[in-house]
């Protein structure tokens, strides 16, 4: 038996909301998101457990269980958690979660760390950020980089 089941990585998200089930329908309509498995909540309401796969990765889920102490970024009014996709084509995959119910919070653009990245918002306040890594770059390169990127925000 192995200590990580197949298809798993070291660190798997476990995400909480309101209602999972339309979380599960926003998932794989806008991200392309595979289900691979559901327990539905007592009395067969809800979602106690699910997993989705996106990309290569896994990513349980459920509904908040607010008297566990269980409780989803709606509730809280936002997250402090943000991901970071890597996939082949950022800019396909933003505009399939913007179409998809998404909101834009940062546009498609080039980021000095050699990815082409955009970011939103899903329904339920998470963030989500689609990268696509575009130039190799040196230490050197990269920290130029970030050295013009933080001269712009400056003088913002």
């Amino acid at each position: 038996m192995k200590s990580i089941p197949e298809g798993y990585h070291t660190v798997t998200p476990n995400l909480t909301f309101k209602d999972a089930r339309k979380a599960l329908d926003f998932y794989k309509n806008a991200f392309g998101a595979v289900e691979t498995f559901v327990m539905p909540g007592p009395g067969g309401k809800g979602v106690m457990h699910a997993s989705v796969k996106i990309g290569n990765s896994n990513v349980m889920l459920g509904d908040e269980r607010p008297g566990s102490g269980v409780r989803s970024a709606e509730s809280l009014g936002g997250s402090p958690i943000a991901f970071y996709l890597y996939v082949e084509n950022s800019e396909a995959a933003f505009k399939k979660a913007v179409s998809g119910g998404a909101t834009v919070v940062m546009p498609m653009q080039d980021a000095f760390w050699g990815d082409r990245i955009g970011t939103v918002k899903d329904p339920f306040g998470l963030s989500w950020t689609f990268a696509t890594h575009t130039k190799e770059l040196s230490k050197d390169e990269i920290a130029k980089g970030a050295e013009e990127a933080m001269a712009q925000f400056a003088r913002k």
